[in-house]
């Protein structure tokens, strides 16, 4: 069976991934997949918060996939702030280094359409101009944010 996505060069950013035939909304395309590495050894190796780019996905409290290393074609998903697919966590009932991530589409996608999920990316540093900067969103959706980090509900916004 041919897989039902391609990567290519995309519009919004680098390499992106791309629907290869129509695909109907809950369709299951690919497992995020890399080396498991733990939080701490992703602070020690990569200085993520000042480059702008990831291959890293947090899989859950203990454990992130290190697309860097032995990933696969889900490393290329964009961003985008109007999301056609979304990351789904599979949890094993005892081992949480057997956790997995499937992305699937969130609704209908045309062929040739640009697939792309909402990173919903974090950090415990207050969310500076110049990191917002570094985090900008390119997605082009009618109800971008202009960044890929998430509100931070607890931080106080000023006036």
């Amino acid at each position: 069976m041919a897989s039902p996505i391609i990567v290519r060069r995309s519009r919004v950013h680098g390499n992106g991934v791309f629907a290869a035939c129509d695909l109907p909304a809950g369709t299951e395309l690919i497992e995020y997949k890399g080396r498991l590495i733990t939080t701490e050894q992703a602070d020690e190796l990569y200085d993520e918060i000042y480059t702008g780019h990831t291959f890293l996905f947090a899989l859950n409290d203990a454990w992130i996939i290190d697309g860097n290393v032995g990933g696969n074609d889900a490393r290329w998903f964009n961003h985008s702030c109007e999301p056609n697919c979304i990351p789904y966590l599979h949890t094993h009932p005892r081992d949480r280094m057997k956790d997995r991530v499937i992305i699937e589409t969130l609704r209908d996608v045309a062929e040739g359409e640009e697939l792309n999920y909402d990173y919903g990316i974090s950090f415990d540093v207050p969310y500076t101009a110049r990191l917002k900067k570094i985090w900008a969103c390119r997605c082009g959706a009618p109800s971008c944010t202009g960044t890929l980090l998430q509100p931070r509900t607890h931080e106080r916004v000023t006036p």
